[in-house]
C-alpha cells in the first residue's frame, strides 16, 4: 500500500504531460492545428506503452509458470 499510493499519484500527475522528437516538434510549430499536435503526442505515448506492456505480460506468465 505505501508503494501503491505514490505510484497512483505519479500516474495521475503526467497524464497530460507529452513530448516530441525535435523533427515532430518542427513540423507542429510550423503552424499547423492543434489536433495534429495532439495526435503525434498520442501517437508517441502509444509507441512508448507497448513495450511495457509486453513485458508485463511475460512476467506475469513468467509468475504464473514459477508458482504452479
Amino acid at each position: 500500500m505505501r508503494i501503491l499510493i505514490p505510484l497512483l499519484l505519479i500516474f495521475l500527475a503526467t497524464i497530460e504531460v507529452s513530448a516530441q522528437c525535435s523533427m515532430c516538434r518542427a513540423v507542429l510549430e510550423s503552424g499547423q492545428a492543434e489536433e495534429t499536435a495532439k495526435g503525434i503526442n498520442n501517437g508517441i505515448i502509444y509507441l512508448m506503452a507497448i513495450p511495457y506492456v509486453l513485458v508485463a505480460i511475460v512476467g506475469y506468465q513468467v509468475y504464473r509458470l514459477l508458482n504452479k
